[in-house]
């Protein structure tokens, strides 16, 4: 069947959808018939690749110091408005409901975490910089239930819903509720791409403007490392830069992730997935790319109203195939990051590494849960006494991976600073007070419970039973 057919059945077949609203189906139309065209390039140019200079990719060190006057101050905060992605469901870790949920450290999740450092912002300035939580439909009643728990609080907190699109049935495009599957697993949420769009759907985005905001901090709200910086803030005021993607330098943990280029005179993000196949290591080595994005984005309201308006914002598709009880369906994805090559004078600024802790599986809990960092103001900071910048690497064998099982396995998260990496693996069990230090291996034979007792201090060992403590 030609697309143009394809597009005319599938938009007939959306119209009988009536769990989403018209913007949703337009949306959604216009997404998949972008993706059947064939007419978007998938994958750069490599000979047109240019390695970002230092206008481009900013150094953090060379930004301007922040005025010093708290009014002044103030003035700044006052245009800012903080969006957390609130969309992700805390699944992968073994608990039910937004992943924002999650207790992170001192029985603080990390929406706690969040407000409270905004509340700190705007007691201490007497700002006012609200919150915007943009949920999935996967999200949306248990955090709103949840955000009742904040009203006391001098934070203004909004919440939005990014869209529901239908999954699209592989052998026919066809949207998958029409084929009688009407809960859930018919809808997927489209990627964070679609910020843009929703928080204009929502009307979201000419409240902020009417209250004079004129920039929005995105970023994933399991990033413990994004907070407000004022340096940023102040430097894309000074310099009119419309957008800001904030990068760091690449370690060998990171070789996956999308990285900043100037290809045909604007700022693009590369992700691995454009990258021809013939170059992929090439794009995974730390030399030629040293920098990959955090997903910590500064964007300018207007300049968001301005693009959304004129349905500029045509980002890299990104397909994504399931399967949905035995029949294969594609959710097409869009990235926030790649909108960058559509905003002017766009930049990235290169961060310390501090501004990216993510906390994707109960080995980065462990991290944060334990001696490396503390916790003021709602601000996770990392201790000085660890000389070494880089984190210890950590590998937990799957009796860890649920929350649950990795909290009951310790009886207190041990002492790390002087850690390099430890790999546990089969049934072992942390006592009290134990200090880890250079390289720890922990080994339980199979069907064998291993007790490390309290108080132990482990360094450089390898652990395969009792008799090896």
């Amino acid at each position: 069947m030609a697309a143009a057919d394809t597009i005319s059945k599938l938009k007939s077949e959306v119209a009988a959808l009536s769990q989403i609203s018209e913007n949703e189906k337009n949306g959604f139309i216009n997404l998949v018939s972008r993706y059947l065209s064939g007419t978007e390039a998938t994958h750069v140019d490599w000979s047109k690749i240019q390695t970002p200079t230092e206008e481009v990719v900013v150094p953090y060190d060379t930004l301007a110091p922040t005025p010093e006057d708290p009014a002044e101050t103030k003035k700044l905060l006052d245009k800012l408005v903080v969006l957390k992605l609130n969309g992700g469901l805390g699944t992968t870790m073994g608990c039910t409901g937004p992943k924002s949920v999650i207790e992170v450290r001192n029985g603080l999740t990390f929406l706690d975490l969040i407000v409270i450092q905004i509340e700190t912002l705007n007691n201490k300035y007497g700002c006012n910089v609200p919150l915007l939580l943009m949920n999935s439909f996967n999200t949306h009643d248990d955090t709103f239930k949840i955000v009742e728990r904040y009203t006391k609080s001098n934070v203004q907190i909004h919440t939005f819903n990014q869209s529901q699109y239908p999954r699209l049935v592989v052998e026919d495009n066809s949207p998958l509720p029409s084929k009688g599957q009407t809960g859930k697993d018919g809808w997927y949420p489209p990627g964070h791409g679609d910020v843009f769009p929703s928080l204009s759907n929502s009307g979201k985005l000419d409240m902020l403007l009417s209250q004079g905001k004129e920039y929005v901090f995105v970023s994933n709200s399991d990033n413990l490392g994004a907070v407000v910086d004022l340096k940023i803030l102040n430097h894309l005021v000074q310099k009119k830069n419309e957008y800001c993607m904030e990068v760091t330098p690449k370690t060998l943990a990171d070789v996956k992730g999308g990285t900043l280029i100037s290809y045909e005179g604007r700022t693009q993000l590369l992700e691995i997935a454009q990258v021809p196949d013939q170059h992929v290591n090439e794009f995974k080595s730390i030399e030629k790319f040293k920098i990959f994005n955090t997903n910590n984005l500064w964007v300018n309201l207007n300049a968001i109203k301005r693009l959304v308006q004129a349905d500029a914002l045509k980002m890299e598709i990104i397909p994504n195939p399931k399967e949905v009880d035995g029949i294969k369906v594609m959710q097409l994805e869009t990235a926030a990051g790649a909108a960058i090559r559509f905003f002017d004078n766009a930049i990235g600024i290169n961060v310390p590494r501090s501004r990216f802790l993510p906390v994707k599986a109960t080995s980065d809990l462990l991290l944060v849960q334990s001696d490396l960092y503390t916790v003021e103001d709602g601000f996770v900071i990392r201790n000085p006494a660890r000389k070494n910048p880089a984190n210890p690497s950590i590998e937990l064998g799957p009796e860890f991976k649920k929350v649950g099982n990795f909290l009951s396995r310790f009886k207190s998260i041990p002492s790390i600073i002087e850690l390099d990496s430890l790999k546990v693996s089969g049934d072992v069990w942390f006592g009290a007070g134990i200090v880890l230090k250079g390289k720890v291996t922990i080994t339980a034979k199979p069907g064998v419970k291993l007790e490390i007792p309290d108080k132990a201090v482990l360094e450089n060992k390898d652990i395969n039973g009792p008799e090896d403590l």
